[in-house]
């Protein structure tokens, strides 16, 4: 079994989470080939069982480059064991509140096992001057929020769905 994980990051925060996924689900599926690839390299999902797939979220939704690669691949997509993530909600807001306005499309157009959101990290060095002003504007606090405990236990999930899917383990 191969096992891409991949995501679409401005700043790096979001492809950090895809890196720890993959790690997990190393560490959970030894037997299989996890692939952490940036959403920017992947041309095509051939080759693999299952796809973790996410975004950055900015303004309450996915990047255009995940929305693109999601829409123009999604019979390819629904082929496969599918979940996607989102990442982007910075602070104690309460994660459920902060869902994208296009998660849940996306993961009903591919049929994903599961859309889930994660808190974000938000330095104000590694903005531009329009993204310093807007985040300035809703007042968005900064700093890391992301739960990597709860980005880990995400993981084994995924993993346990693969091992009674496919019959490994």
């Amino acid at each position: 079994m191969r096992i891409l994980v991949t995501a679409a990051s401005r700043h790096g925060s979001t492809g950090e989470i895809a890196q720890e996924l993959g790690k997990a689900l190393r560490g959970a599926l030894p037997e299989t080939g996890v692939d952490v690839v940036p959403l920017t390299r992947v041309g095509s999902f051939d080759g693999y069982d299952a796809v973790v797939l996410g975004s950055a979220v900015y303004f309450g939704r996915w990047l255009d480059e995940a929305r693109w690669q999601v829409t123009a691949h999604a019979d390819a997509l629904r082929e496969r064991p599918v979940w996607l993530f989102s990442s982007g909600p910075v602070g104690d807001k309460t994660v459920p509140d902060a869902e994208p306005v296009d998660g849940v499309e996306l993961a009903r157009a591919v049929g994903a096992r599961e859309h889930r959101v994660f808190t974000g990290r938000l330095l104000r060095e590694d903005l531009g001057l329009r993204e310093r002003l807007a985040v300035g504007m809703v007042h968005a606090p900064e700093g890391d929020f992301r739960d990597w405990v709860a980005i880990r236990a995400w993981a084994d999930r995924i993993a346990a769905d693969l091992r009674v899917g496919s019959g490994i383990g």
